[in-house]
Formats: C-alpha cells, structure tokens, sequence
C-alpha cells in the first residue's frame, strides 16, 4: 500500500508561510532562521520557493531525491526546488501549458545555481535517447562558457553573474527537449576597465592566463604574470576555493560540446588576448601649434601585439586615438583627441568589443543549441536575472538604476500573476472572489518608463540635447518635472520638506521602491546611457581582418554609413525589459525568491538585519498577505479526506461515498465553523491557518490514539501468535518424546532378547561340542593305541635287521646336516671384490673345500663386478692399473692422484672455439690436451703451453694463439724423467740423433703429471712398430738443452710464495727445485 504523506508531516517551524500565524516580518524572520538552522534551505509561500543560500553542499540533490520527487504532487513532500521543477515540467508535458521559472535575488543568493539544479533536474526526468542526451549535453555545457565570460568574483559573491539571463528551453509533444534560446541582459561592460576594490575582471582573463599552454600563450602574445595587464586588478586575483586552470579547461571542453569548431575558440581567445593588451596602451600629450593637446601612444609595442592579434594596421588605429571625425550631413570635421579623451576611446573600445563579443557567444549558442524541427514546440523560460540591488553610502549609479526598474517590473507582473492566478483559481472553484488590497508599483515603473515624463525619456532628451549636457542638467531637469512626484526626492527640487534633509547630497536623487528608498548618484548617468564609440574606431575595427570583427561591428561599414545616434543604453535596456514582460505575460509562471543568510559567504551564519532587508525588498511578505487574503489553505476533497478521517468515526476507516461528502460529514463531526471554509468544486478552502492547525492536533492527538490501539492489537496479535507456536511446538516435541521413549523401549526388549538367545544358543553348542570331543577322543585313543601295537609288532620285527646297517646311514645323515648348514651359513658373503671376509670353517675336514670354495666365489664376483663395465671404464681402470705399476710407491704425487678419473681433454678443445683452428690441424684424435708450463733453462721460469697427445706424436702450442710450438713423434721420445716428490715437473727426453733432438729436450710442469705419463707409456706399450718409453724416477736428473747439459736437482722445503713447487737456476749447470714438505 502507498503510504500517502504531506508538507504538514515532520514539519520544521512552517513550511508554507502562508500558513504562518501570526503574520509579521519577525515570525516571517523567525520561521526562516529556525528552518535555515536545522539545514532546510526551502520554504514555500504557496506555490513561490524561497530559497536560502546554505555556503556548503548538501545532500538533498542526490538521484535518489530528483526520484523521490518525481511524478509527485507540490505539497506531498517537503518543500524543495525539485519540486517546483517537476510541478513545472509536468504542466508543460501534460497540460500543454507554456512554463516561466524566475529566479530573482541580490548577488551571492544563490540565483546561477539554483537555475543549474532547475535544469538538472529537468534533464535527469526527461525522456532518454542518443540525440536527446546530446541537446540535454549542449543546454547543461552552455552555463560553463557563459559563466566564464559573463561572471565575476564580487564583494558578495566568488561567482557572481553579472548580466541577466534568460533561456527558453523547447520539448516536443513527448516532454523531451529539442533545444533552447538564451536571452542576455545588461552586462556588466564596465568591469572590462575597472574594478571595485576586492573584486575581479570577468573570469575568462584569469582563467585564460592560468590554464592555457605555453604554446597557446606564446600564440597569443600574452604572459601569466597576472600585474603586466592594467585591466586586472591584483589584489584579489586568486580566490580560495576557485581554479582557473581547471576552469579554463572545463571551459574548452564545454564550448567543443556546444559546438564552437577550433578556429572559433582560437579567434575568441584572440579577442579576450586583444581587450587585456588594448588596456596596457597608455597615451602622452604632445602640444601642436594651435595651442591643443594632442594625444599620442607611450610604448607602441602592445599596440603592435594588439594590432597583429586582430588583423589591423597600426597606423589605422593609433591614428583613430588620436582624432576623431565628426560628420554633420555632407561635411566632416576632424578634432585631435585629448589625454582625458584618448583614456576614454581605448575604454570604450574595451567595453564594446568584450560585450559584442559576448553577445556574438550567446548568438553562436543558440545557433547550435536552436531546436531543428518546425513544429510547434513547449517552452520552458529560466529567468535568472539580478535582483534588486541598494550599495551603501549612496554609491548607486545607473547600472543599479536600471537593475532595480528591472525588478520592479518582475515585482509588478509577479503580482498582476499572482492576483490572476488566486483569480482564476476562485472562478474555477467556484468561490466568491474578494478583492485584496495590496500595494501597486505600477506607479513607481511609470515614474522611469514613461514615455513623456518618465526618467529613462529625460535621460534620452538630455543625451540627445543640443549644447553643453552633463549629470547637472540631467538633475536639473529631474527636479523641474519629478518634482511633486511622491516617490521621487531630490534636494534642489521645488518641494520645500527636502532642503533641509543631509541625508541626501546635492548630487543625488532618490526613489521609494517597492522594496525601499534607494539613494542614486547622478555622476556618470549621461555618460553611461550615452554609451558612444567614436566611429573612427568603429570603422578601423571594420577594416581588421580577424574573422569575428566585421560581425561585432557592422556600423564600421564604410559603404553603409549611418549618421543616426544609435540608441542607448537606457532605450535598449527598456525595450528589452518589455519584451521579456511580453514573452513572461505568455507563460504559466514559477518563482524562486533566493535570499542569502549573511555577507561573509560561510555557513552556519544568520544575519537578522540582512535577511530582513531582502525580504523587505523582495516583498515577500506582501507576498504572503495577497496569497492568504481570502483563504490561506486550499487541498483537493481527496487528499483533505485521506489525511482527516480519522477525526470522525463516520469516515474512519474507509468512506464509501464521494470524498467531497465525506470531507462534509468531516467537518461537521468536528464541529468547523461554517465561516471557517468554503466548499469548492475539487477543494476545500480555509480561510484561517489556526483551523488547519487544529485540525493538525488533533490528527496528531488522534494518531498517538492510533499508535497505541495498534501497538495493542499488534501485541495481543503477537502473544496469540506465540502461544500457538509454543503450542504446536510443545505436540511435536511430545510426538518426538513418545516415539523416542518407544523406541529405546524397544531396543531394550530387542537386547534383551538377542542375549537370551545367544546365551541358549551357547548352552546347546557346548554340550554338542563336547559330546563331539569325547567321541573324538575316544576315536583318538583307540587309533594310538592301534598304532603302538601295530610300531610294538614292526620293532619286533625290524630289531633283527637294524644293527647291520643303522651306523653308515646315521653318519650320511649327520654329515647331510652339516654340510647345509655350512652352505646355508656362506649366504651371508657380500658381492664387493674388496670385502675380504670369508665364514670361519666349522670342521677340519672342510678344510680344502673352504679353501677351493672361496677362492671361486672372489673369481666368480670379480667377474661379475668386471661385467658391468664398458669399454671406456675399461680403458681408465686399465690406464689407473698402469699408473698403479708405475708410480706406487715410488711417486709422492701417485696416491692424490688415485681418486680423480682420468678425463684426458682437460680443454675441450673440440668444444672451445678459441682452440678451433688448432683443433683442425690435429690429424688424429687428441687423447690428451691439457695446460703445461714450460720451464725456461735461463730464469726457471715457467710459459704456458699447450699439451696435445695424439698415438703418433705430442704437440706443443701457444696458450693465446693456438700456434704450434713444436710437435715431436713419439718414436723420437726416448724416456720421461720424474722426481720421486709431489712436483709436476717431467723431462721428455728425446732420442740422439732423432729430427727432433736438435731442439733440445723438453722440461715441463703440469698439474696432471701421472696421466700424462701413464699415458705416454700406454702408447709406447701397445705400439709393435716403437720401443716402449722409459721412466726414470729420480730426484736429480740430466736434460739436454740444446748443445749443453743442465743437472735438474730436487730438494726438500717449503717455497716462499704458496704451496706448489718452484724452480730457481743456481749456475749454467743446475736448476733446483724447491719441493714444499708433505
């Protein structure tokens, strides 16, 4: 069931002032600090939102809100801006009825913002598609680009929008949006050249400056120091809480969204870059010989920059600073351009090309946002537009004079739609209409609009007057025909009662608004409505080559040449303020009445006085006095029936009858005095806001009564409900009980049973199983004794034959058993040829056999030890066995060489590529390669070599280059010499008269000495066609040295540098050989 709420449910303070009571500014104040306190920013007069400017985010804007609010009826929740957005947009989509939210407050209330939430949420409840989404995309992207180029940081406000907007947003028959048009208003162009103290330029200059690239800047001819550019001011050029290099950057993004091409954006900036260099251009006097002044250009280099950024020739515009051209039907006249004047030019160029330039940004909008189809469409106006505004110590001038007749024509049509809509709703309902009498401002707007005698006209006459015109006689005149006006006050004016008032200054005027009396400050009025650009300047921005410059200014024409006054700023502003009055009178309208709590931009912070003054100039409080002046409560029969009808029992819990009877039978059950309420044809009207709230208390006395007849009925339902499960449980466990307590009943009477039997079943098989033993038994000895009479009567017989043969067959026995045992008893011998252990022999008689048996048993495992063998490990163990016959005992070196195998190619010299072309010139299989040192007769020093032994001849070569040394045949070696130490020194000895011996014989060392003996021995061993080679071991020995003889001696102790051996020559005659001690 859909649980029906209302506004009046959990209400903070009230939240439709028009049920405020009493009703007065201070409750008016009151409510809204006691809602602004406890975070509720929103509060309705009737169906008008106002909306009060928190400084923080909340969480009220969630997508779980725009839900809540969605498709919901105005008062059913409580009050938020989504739902004047959705009450809007609903009556757009189904009604067919054109929509205008105006959105008014002074700067810092909150008025860009609470437009952006508006159009949010109209995006995010629309309908959804490809090209839908894009044009919700380009409407939402349109606020950043303006915003960058038509807001500001102010005193009151970090982002504040200094020009009116308004845009009609267009849907189609299904509610979706086509596109939109924006209107500007106002800007603020002035801020282009000056700035108030603490506030800023617009934020496209900073945000410029601080996001552009390098490359961009460069191009653009600027630099980021934000002090070289007089038209910035630098004191407050950083804001907290804003980023202009991020902005700059969302920015460009929105504006690619929108649908500006690249040249564009680039010929914006251009713009922007020219406005920041024109303000840098400074002039100097320069006196002629007339006497004049004449204005010329300080420094001409921004003037250059300047000129190249827009396409135009130099000369053309510093001689447009220079003079001015006047025309006066067919003649011209040219005057030369003061200082004071030259400063005023260059300003109003400024001005004008930043507000063409923007306008051309809002024209350029459109045109891509502009909805395609020409069918009628369904439009929806957001007006967010400055609200009144009133500046301290008189500092009004005409930019507050023309904002504030603004909001006085917004004041006027708000009540003129108000009392229409109140109007319109009586007739419908069927209601006596009661005129209400409430203050017209129509007076106050036709004091400046109108066209005879109004301000705005005696402004235009006095700009347009022939002869001297200045802010004086603009005074003047205000004074002679305003004079007995009664909302106008001025000084020098004919009414006597205001000469002696100080309070207002000579130069001063003064207008009781609706909202109060402003204090205006006539300097700069004809100035300012005047607005002049010297055509000169206009003609020489004609001539500029930039692509945006001849669309901003088309009066520069030459060929079309104007000699009318173009129209001012007063005359523009009021024709523009009465179509947008035209364009709103079409439109169903929507307000929200933004107000800001306090000055200093934080939250938390209710400022009284401040609050109360914008509630004084908004009027809402005259507000609430039209809205409740006849009857301050309207709901439809149903909505009153559902909430109510619990006061009567007629109508409690269901009434089955119209609900307008129903609401009848209601308020005369509760006893509702007639005059109270008035029965409409859907709604009930009452007239007074105290008979709602008593109607209130007593449904929240009635729902407590509610509440607790239910917590009864739910507890009694509850106790019931538990009582019958502690029932039902109790039958089942009891089930459960029973069938347990049977069940082990049974399984005792089962157990007991099953003993019984196996006890009875035991009794009967004893008695059978000794019934059967004894008949065995009996079987048994009469078999036994059959038997040893049948073994008494065959001894008898056998004795006569037993003592001839019993001897010899008890010693074959015996000597059966020993024999298995003593073969039994060698099982236990290992396989090792090395085990040497053998049984003990257990008789003398095996001796011989002990002997033979294990004798064959070492062959017969050494057999099978040698079988596992290949062919190599043949071979090693061969050549091991061969080094064994040599050298055991008689080399200390022999036994450390026992435990490493012999590997032969220590080098790999197949594998090593080093040794590759060696390896080639190798004609038969190396058997040995191995690293020697050979022994130099002269020093004893050693030179690496390398050692390779083939079958036929042994080969010395180079160890870095590989080169053959000296290869010598084996059949010329004719012995090896060694010492009987652990050296690695050997001498080849080589045969006398041999190819080979004219060089001498060979002394080397090598850690490997055993195998390369053993080796060489080998070879001469198994060859038939040579000797076998000699081995002398000896530690003193000759080896021949070419023509002499060198006695090579070994000696015992220790080297000084390490532990291997070294040889030192002592004479011609000997080398010695340091042999370190084992």
């Amino acid at each position: 069931m859909e649980v029906k709420t209302s506004l009046l449910d959990n209400m903070i303070g009230v939240g439709d002032m028009v049920l405020l009571e009493p009703l007065n500014e201070d409750s008016f104040i009151m409510n809204l600090r006691n809602r602004f306190d406890h975070n509720e920013i929103y509060t309705y007069i009737g169906s008008v939102v106002i909306s009060m400017n928190p400084y923080r985010s909340l969480p009220i804007y969630t997508p779980q809100k725009v839900e809540e609010y969605r498709n919901r009826n105005f008062y059913e929740l409580s009050p938020h801006i989504y739902a004047l957005a959705d009450e809007a947009y609903r009556s757009l989509r189904d009604q067919d009825k054109d929509q205008c939210i105006l959105i008014t407050g002074e700067s810092g209330a909150g008025k860009t913002e609470a437009s952006k939430l508006v159009m949010s949420y109209v995006a995010a409840v629309c309908g959804k598609g490809q090209e839908v989404n894009k044009v919700k995309e380009q409407l939402l992207q349109s606020n950043p680009v303006l915003e960058a180029f038509g807001n500001a940081k102010t005193m009151r406000n970090d982002n504040s929008s200094r020009f009116g907007k308004y845009m009609d947003i267009e849907f189609d028959f299904k509610g979706d949006p086509l596109g939109g048009v924006i209107s500007n208003y106002l800007l603020e162009k002035s801020r282009v050249c000056k700035q108030p103290r603490g506030e800023r330029n617009f934020h496209i200059f900073y945000q410029l400056l601080s996001g552009a690239s390098d490359d961009t800047l460069v191009k653009l001819k600027l630099d980021r120091d934000f002090s070289k550019y007089n038209y910035l001011s630098l004191d407050s050029a950083n804001v907290n809480g804003l980023d202009d290099a991020a902005s700059f950057r969302t920015v460009r993004n929105a504006m690619q969204i929108v649908g500006f091409m690249e040249a564009e954006v680039q010929s914006v900036l251009e713009l922007v870059a020219a406005v920041l260099k024109l303000g840098n251009i400074e002039f100097k006097p320069e006196s002629r010989v007339n006497g004049f002044d004449e204005s010329r250009v300080k420094d001409k280099n921004d003037l250059k920059e300047m000129c190249e950024l827009l396409g135009i020739e130099q000369s053309v515009l510093e001689r447009a600073f220079s003079y001015r051209t006047v025309e006066a039907k067919m003649e011209k006249m040219s005057t030369t351009l003061n200082v004071a004047q030259a400063y005023y030019a260059r300003d109003a160029l400024a001005k004008n090309l930043y507000s063409r330039l923007f306008s051309w940004l809002v024209t350029r909008i459109n045109e891509s946002i502009k909805a395609q189809a020409k069918t009628r469409h369904k439009v929806m106006g957001v007006l967010d537009i400055y609200g009144f505004e009133i500046f301290e110590e008189g500092d009004n001038s005409f930019e507050q004079f023309i904002i504030n007749y603004c909001n006085e024509k917004l004041q006027q049509i708000f009540i003129e739609l108000t009392l229409r809509e109140e109007q319109e709703e009586y007739i419908r309902e069927d209601i006596e209409w009661t005129n209400i009498e409430y203050f017209n401002n129509a007076v106050i707007c036709d004091l400046i609009e109108n066209n005879q005698n109004g301000i705005l006209a005696m402004l235009d006459e006095e700009c347009l007057r022939p002869g001297t015109v200045t802010d004086d006689t603009f005074l003047d005149k205000l004074n002679t025909i305003c004079a007995e006006h009664q909302h106008f006050e001025s000084r020098l004016n004919k009414n006597s009662k205001f000469l002696t008032d100080h309070s207002l200054p000579h130069s001063c005027f003064r207008i009781q608004h609706y909202a109060g009396k402003v204090l205006y400050r006539v300097e700069g009025f004809v100035d300012k409505n005047n607005d002049l650009l010297y055509r000169d300047l206009s003609q020489a921005m004609y001539k500029a080559t930039h692509s945006l410059m001849r669309q901003l200014f088309p009066e520069g024409n030459p060929a079309k040449v104007n000699l009318k006054r173009p129209p001012t700023a007063g005359f523009q502003f009021k024709a523009s303020v009465g179509v947008l009055m035209k364009n709103l009178q079409t439109k169903n309208p929507n307000y929200i009445r933004c107000i800001k709590p306090n000055d200093k931009k934080v939250a938390h912070i209710f400022t009284d006085s401040l609050v109360c003054h914008q509630v004084r100039y908004l009027g809402l409080v005259e507000n609430v006095r039209v809205r409740r002046a006849g009857y301050a409560f309207r709901q439809p029969y149903e909505s009153c029936l559902e909430r109510y009808k619990m006061l009567c029992k007629k109508t409690w819990p269901h009434w089955r009858g119209p609900a307008r009877d129903g609401v009848e039978v209601l308020l005369t059950d509760c006893s509702v005095p007639t005059e109270e309420f008035a029965y409409g044809r859907s709604k009930i009207f009452i007239r007074n806001p105290r008979t709602l709230f008593t109607l209130e208390e007593r449904r929240r006395a009635c729902l407590e009564d509610l509440a607790t007849l239910i917590q009864k009925i739910y507890r009694g339902w509850k106790s019931r409900t538990h009582f019958l499960l502690l029932k039902k449980s109790q039958v089942v466990v009891a089930a459960w009980y029973r069938r347990y307590a049977q069940q082990n009943k049974y399984q005792k009477i089962k157990s007991a049973t099953l003993v019984m039997q196996s006890f009875i079943r035991g009794w009967k098989a004893r008695n059978i199983l000794r019934q059967l033993k004894y008949e065995k038994r009996c079987k048994e000895a009469v078999t036994t004794i059959a038997a040893y009479w049948h073994g008494t009567q065959v001894r008898r017989e056998y004795r006569k034959f037993f003592r001839a043969n019993a001897g010899k067959k008890i010693y074959d026995f015996t000597i059966q058993r020993i024999m298995q045992k003593y073969f039994l008893g060698l099982k236990t011998t290992t396989m090792s040829p090395m085990d040497n252990s053998w049984p003990a022999k257990p008789y003398g008689f095996l001796e011989g056999a002990h002997t033979q048996l294990r004798r064959i048993f070492h062959l017969w495992r050494c057999k099978k030890y040698r079988g596992q063998f290949t062919e190599e490990k043949k071979a090693v163990y061969e050549e091991k066995l061969e080094a064994s016959e040599i050298f055991k005992d008689k080399k200390a070196l022999y036994p450390s060489s026992v435990s490493q195998p012999f590997k032969g190619d220590y080098l790999e010299i197949q594998k090593n590529p080093k040794y590759q072309k060696l390896n080639s010139a190798m004609e038969e299989k190396v058997l040995l390669a191995d690293l020697v040192n050979k022994i130099n007769r002269a020093n004893g020093k050693g030179s690496p070599r390398l050692f390779l032994l083939t079958k036929s001849n042994f080969v010395l070569a180079d160890q870095k280059t590989g080169q053959v040394k000296a290869s010598v045949p084996l059949p010329d070696l004719a012995s090896v010499s060694v010492s009987t130490q652990s050296d690695g020194f050997f001498a080849l000895k080589l045969k006398e008269g041999s190819a080979s011996a004219s060089k001498g014989d060979f002394l080397l060392s090598s850690e490997h000495l055993i195998e390369i003996i053993t080796k060489l021995h080998r070879i001469g061993t198994t060859a038939a066609d040579r000797d076998q080679i000699n081995i002398d071991i000896s530690d003193e020995f000759l080896v021949q040295f070419k023509q002499d003889k060198v006695c090579v001696k070994f000696i015992q102790g220790g080297p000084k540098n390490g532990n291997s051996a070294a040889c030192k020559r002592k004479n011609n005659r000997l080398l010695e050989v340091s042999v370190p001690s084992p």
